[in-house]
């Protein structure tokens, strides 16, 4: 759930949310961020737990599901919170980007979308399609796709960063947003 933007967005459009974050740091900031004052009446839950089993979450009963997991370990989000995804390898991701999404689809009402923000990854100088292999994790769970959104990144906090490490060379400024349907 990050810092909680979703559902900050979730209480200013009155729907109810359920936020879940591995990370108890990004539970209490999102926490934080939702203690505002607004005309809805939006039930907003957050937990500290592991998409791979959102055992407390009864089947088809969600209508729409938003995440944005972290690109592998690209930027580490813990220090050894114990399944923090972020601090894996690309296959050891993915294998657990395969359980997120077969519990999306138990808990997703059929005919729901499910949208998933993710880039692509470099490693040693060769692009990795990080986006395209969590798809496919998606697809094989029964998820079909509705549509592929390409989103542009331009001027963003860390391009001076990232263009040193790429020795200036081509900066993946792209994400997608797959919108997958039940």
């Amino acid at each position: 759930m990050g810092s909680g933007t979703t559902l900050v967005e979730s209480k200013l459009l009155n729907r109810h949310a359920v936020g879940v974050d591995i990370n108890p740091q990004s539970v209490s900031i999102s926490e934080t961020n939702l203690q505002f004052q607004c005309e809805t009446n939006s039930k907003i839950f957050t937990r500290n737990g592991n998409a791979t089993d959102l055992h407390f979450i009864k089947d088809s009963r969600i209508d729409f599901i938003c995440t944005h997991p972290p690109y592998a370990n690209i930027i580490k989000y813990s220090k050894g919170i114990e399944g923090d995804i972020s601090l894996l390898g690309v296959e050891a991701f993915l294998n657990e980007m395969k359980k997120v999404a077969n519990e999306a689809y138990r808990v997703l009402k059929k005919g729901k979308m499910c949208a998933v923000m993710i880039g692509d990854v470099r490693k040693y100088g060769k692009v990795i399609p990080l986006g395209f292999r969590m798809m496919e994790c998606f697809l094989q769970a029964g998820f079909t796709n509705k549509e592929i959104i390409i989103k542009e990144q331009h001027n963003c906090r860390s391009t001076d960063y990232w263009e040193k490490q790429n020795n200036n060379f081509l900066l993946l400024a792209h994400e997608y947003i797959f919108v997958f349907q039940k």
